[in-house]
């Protein structure tokens, strides 16, 4: 059904038909050799079968695939997908023994799937996972007497974990993770290194920080005095990211003045980005890089917000919206509305008007030899 082969992948083995750890060891001759194992391949069929997907264009479902890779990388042995029509030419060249496609290509073994792009993502997830580290606590690691840490948790060198701190079950710390006192994390927490988990912040199951991020930092409150120097403000509140969220690295969720800012349920969160004190980050929300909300900005389910975006503040950007990159919001947004620019309006006016703005000139010398000659 499948074999053992020696690729550039870890993979997680225990999701493929027939795995046992027995078979695993026969071959690698000790139980540790697993972690460092680095790819598995399967059958064409076996792989379709884990996927829910039925194969055409091949009468050979035999073939044997050991990874996953791009159109233009794959080659004999790699399985592709095509998500996206326009890029159906590259596969007359590509390499690969099978492509996730929506429908049957000529010339090559073809997954069908009604989402090629997600089941792509699935298959990778067969092939790769990052290596975990091993339960336990390293001794460099300093836990306060007082925190509590669920079962299956492995704390790498030189985290630091504050008092009062609840930890849920099967958490991964790389080192340098520091969480102060006070905090509250559920299951499956996965924090990489220079992540920061300030005082009293509360997160949900199954939440991973990237390298650098920092959950509850002070927000930027001033007060300007009579002498023109600024007072701090306090931040009392605290951020609260809930389940399933996942922030990537260098990025930044403030906590509020009072209140909270929240983080809602499935939102996913680029490198880069400034979440101001007070916002709420709706469910199932996209922010990419670069992206800045101002305090108080209100983010309602499944909005996108592109790259380089800029939220005023003190708005709402309304349920299923989608902000094209660089745009500038500085007013509320529409339910289901498109817009873009700075200051950003509706997306289809904004074409028109930007492909107007590139014929300025033109129009202007028109408009002056027309003045010019009503005054001949």
């Amino acid at each position: 059904m499948y074999r053992l082969t020696s690729t550039q992948a870890f993979f997680r083995p225990e999701r493929l038909p027939g795995f046992s750890h027995r078979l695993l060891q026969s071959r690698l001759g000790k139980p540790a050799a697993v972690r460092y194992l680095r790819c598995l391949a399967m059958k064409l069929k076996d792989l379709a079968g884990a996927l829910g997907c039925a194969i055409e264009g091949s009468t050979d479902d035999s073939v044997e695939i050991t990874g996953v890779l791009g159109l233009e990388d794959a080659g004999p042995g790699h399985i592709t997908f095509l998500a996206n029509p326009k890029y159906g030419p590259k596969l007359k060249a590509t390499r690969a023994s099978a492509v996730i496609a929506s429908r049957a290509i000529d010339g090559i073994p073809s997954l069908i799937s009604a989402n090629p792009y997600h089941d792509f993502a699935r298959a990778l997830g067969l092939f790769y996972q990052p290596p975990r580290p091993k339960p336990g606590v390293h001794p460099s690691a300093a836990i306060a007497a007082t925190a509590r840490i669920g079962g299956g948790a492995s704390i790498g060198p030189f985290v630091s974990v504050g008092d009062n701190v609840s930890i849920g079950r099967n958490a991964v710390l790389h080192p340098h993770v520091v969480v102060y006192d006070g905090a509250e994390i559920g299951d499956d927490f996965i924090a990489h290194s220079h992540s920061v988990v300030r005082e009293f912040c509360r997160i949900g199951n199954r939440v991973i920080l990237q390298n650098g991020v920092v959950v509850g930092g002070d927000g930027f409150g001033f007060a300007k005095q009579a002498d023109g120097t600024h007072y701090k403000i306090v931040q009392s509140g605290v951020t609260i990211i809930e389940d399933d969220v996942e922030i990537q690295s260098l990025t930044s969720v403030d906590r509020a003045s009072v209140g909270e800012t929240r983080v809602r349920r499935g939102a996913k969160i680029d490198s880069l980005v400034q979440i101001g004190h007070s916002c709420v980050v709706g469910e199932d929300n996209i922010i990419c890089s670069q992206t800045g909300l101002a305090g108080s900005s209100i983010l309602e389910k499944d909005v996108l917000l592109a790259g380089q975006v800029g939220v005023s503040g003190h708005l709402t950007i309304h349920e299923g919206a989608i902000v094209y990159a660089q745009s500038g919001i500085g007013h509320d947004v529409k339910p289901h509305t498109r817009v873009s620019g700075s200051p950003a309006f509706d997306a289809s006016e904004w074409l028109r008007a930007i492909t107007a703005f590139q014929k300025l000139p033109e129009i202007l010398r028109a408009v002056r030899e027309m003045k010019k000659k009503s005054h001949e």
